[in-house]
């Protein structure tokens, strides 16, 4: 797919300079046909960057699943979800039908949120659109320190496209993932976490598992497990399970399983810190606005690691635990 896709966006033109104005745009469309968790969670960055450049605009999204839904709940700009099923060969004519709804409304810009997704490229060039941002790597950006980061790779095309094209763009900080937990989501996160731990002091709350190669064993969770409960008796120590209800610590620590996003959310934010491994749990704690420690072996920090509110990617074959303990006193002070 990614040779077939590789030109796809090359015969786009790009509209001439001076000749689009920031109220011409009012439906924008951001394409990432992705049904992971983490995916969507790490499209709600590019989602607040289009939302501050254009204030009054409307955006559907192209996604894949229903997990968007309880992700951008509270994006008000966000007017439609388009889904694709997630087993498109079971359900190949909705799955081609949604395709094409694609051509049915015309938007003023179109978003592909992904540079590595064929499928984002094409149905950015299936849309009707004058405004097109195909997401590849451009080498105006390359020499940005950050712009590997597949939330924020999207983020500065879209700033050099708009300023190519003679639009003025956003020279403030990047936006972090964020889910918008609101004051009675919190609070209802609040009380639950106060059930599970019982008392009013601060809470670290670990989450052990991962996908394949991402995984670390029980033995490095229990290590590493004990060594929290030595540094840090003041605090508590609970492990957010997954939805498999498996722990690799056995289920030493209080725990707590959810399967509503959002609650899980509004847990995590009442946490001082929460340590994972490379996973999309990882990224909705980062989306909760909390501190976040993010374990990497296999996938690229650089890519997928969590950022801003002090949060931190570790890669474990670079460091050790004593690090890892001086990353968690760095955040907790």
């Amino acid at each position: 797919m990614h040779s077939i896709t590789k030109s796809v966006g090359n015969s786009y033109k790009e509209p001439e300079k001076g000749s689009v104005k920031l109220e011409d745009i009012k439906t924008v469309l951001i394409v990432r046909p992705n049904h992971r968790l983490g995916n969507q969670l790490l499209l709600t960055p590019i989602v607040q960057e289009v939302i501050k450049t254009f204030p009054s605009c409307e955006i559907d999204l192209f996604v894949k699943g229903g997990v968007a839904h309880p992700v951008f709940q509270n994006y008000h700009n966000v007017k439609q979800i388009i889904k694709l099923p997630r087993k498109p060969f079971n359900n190949l004519l909705k799955y081609i039908a949604v395709w094409f709804k694609i051509k049915a409304k015309k938007y003023d810009l179109v978003i592909n949120g992904d540079k590595n997704s064929s499928s984002g490229k094409l149905l950015t060039q299936l849309s009707r659109a004058k405004l097109k941002v195909f997401g590849g790597v451009n080498e105006n950006i390359i020499g940005i320190t950050d712009y590997k980061h597949i939330s924020k790779h999207p983020i500065y095309n879209l700033r050099f496209f708009l300023d190519k094209i003679g639009l003025p763009k956003n020279e403030g900080q990047l936006p972090v993932l964020d889910i918008k937990l609101n004051e009675d989501e919190i609070a209802n996160g609040k009380e639950i976490l106060k059930t599970i731990t019982k008392n009013n002091k601060k809470t670290i709350c670990i989450y052990t598992n991962a996908t394949g190669r991402k995984c670390y064993s029980e033995t490095w969770w229990e290590t590493f497990y004990n060594r929290l409960l030595k540094e840090y008796p003041d605090y508590n120590i609970i492990e957010m399970l997954p939805i498999e209800n498996i722990s690799k610590i056995n289920f030493k620590a209080p725990n707590f399983h959810s399967k509503d996003i959002r609650e899980m959310g509004a847990i995590i934010k009442n946490t001082a810190v929460f340590i994972a491994a490379d996973n999309g749990v990882m990224h909705l704690a980062s989306a909760s606005l909390t501190p976040t420690i993010g374990f990497f072996s296999y996938t690229n920090p650089e890519v997928y690691g969590p950022y801003g509110n002090g949060s931190l990617a570790l890669c474990t074959n670079q460091t050790n635990i004593e690090d890892w303990i001086g990353a968690i006193d760095n955040i907790l002070s």
